[in-house]
């Protein structure tokens, strides 16, 4: 017969602190927030930013996002626009494990939980993963509407038309989109997004995924989501397509491939050279050259440059000099 529990066999050893930092209320505030993100794709909701250890505008809202859902059974891979080691994930990496006791991985494969800052890894995401993006400003009509009140009600009427006017007269003044970063995407056929400020070649990568991506801002105290199996649909006109960046001409000096997205690194000579942006990827590739095999692993885009998915790109998807044509101006007036 066991002997019943005393009040020290009850209580635990004082912590000082929340199990994931955050009090039980904020993270229940932050998960009923995310539930009603997921249930309308791209669609703001507001939520009570906590103050964390982390300055604003250095991932807080990402923070978070994470610390509200990651459980013990997690593994947690906080990476900074594709490096694992660069000192904000390195910190953020950190205070996370301390706070949860979670483990940590820098693999893809292995993650079920990544926080990510303005990069989608290379390899493709699993169902049973989720992704946490860094966003620094979540209004996509801010560069359009300088108002709040009356961007949410062009929201509200899904009236577009300045988006659509800007994009047209970026492409008269340019002769190309020279939106780098943070490219408005259409989500499930009703709401503009601003899908962060990763780069062009990383939002077709969130079309019909397979996991789940959460984006949060800290400082502007807004959340929104992209479901799994969800259209995510990059603003382009009928007759200018959607393009991404030309990697295809970047060799990774430390791999040999091309066709992946690459950071650029200038040398003493005034010449560059170019490493592939995702870390984890690279030390696969490096890891298997150096035991003669070749990395089994999914990627978004095939050493061609083709996308995995043929529902997503019209036609040549790099980027290049477009001419402007009276379809193209038409649709712009239409929609303005």
């Amino acid at each position: 017969m066991t002997s019943p529990p005393t009040l020290t066999s009850l209580t635990k050893p004082y912590q000082g602190y929340s199990y994931a930092f955050l009090d039980e209320a904020a993270k229940r505030e932050l998960r009923r927030k995310m539930l009603k993100a997921i249930a309308i794709p791209g669609y703001q909701v507001p939520y009570a930013s906590r103050e964390v250890p982390f300055a604003r505008g250095w991932g807080t809202g990402g923070l978070q996002a994470t610390l509200a859902i990651v459980g013990p059974q997690d593994k947690v891979k906080v990476f900074d626009q594709g490096d694992d080691d660069s000192v904000n994930a390195a910190n953020l990496r950190r205070f996370i494990s301390r706070m949860t006791g979670v483990e940590t991985t820098t693999d893809v494969r292995k993650a079920t939980l990544m926080q990510s800052r303005h990069r989608v890894p290379e390899e493709i995401l699993s169902k049973y993963q989720t992704l946490v993006l860094q966003v620094p400003m979540p209004e996509p009509l801010r560069a359009v509407e300088k108002s709040r009140a009356i961007a949410r009600q062009m929201h509200a009427d899904a009236d577009y038309g300045l988006m659509w006017l800007r994009l047209y007269e970026n492409m008269v003044r340019y002769k190309m989109v020279t939106h780098a970063t943070g490219y408005p995407s259409l989500i499930n056929g009703r709401y503009i997004m601003d899908p962060s400020p990763i780069p062009k070649w990383d939002v077709p990568k969130l079309h019909q995924a397979k996991h789940l991506t959460i984006l949060s801002a800290g400082r502007e105290k807004r959340l929104y989501a992209v479901p799994p199996f969800t259209d995510v649909r990059p603003l382009e006109f009928d007759d200018v397509p959607y393009r991404v960046e030309d990697q295809s001409a970047w060799t990774c000096r430390k791999t040999g491939l091309s066709n992946k997205f690459m950071n650029e690194i200038p040398q003493a000579d005034g010449s560059s050279m170019y490493e592939i942006s995702d870390t984890s990827f690279v030390e696969k590739q490096v890891t298997a050259q150096q035991a003669h095999s070749h990395a089994e692993v999914d990627v978004y885009y095939d050493d061609d440059g083709d996308f995995y998915r043929d529902d997503v790109f019209r036609d040549n998807i790099f980027q290049e000099d477009i001419g402007i044509s009276d379809a193209a101006a038409t649709q712009a007036r239409g929609k303005s």
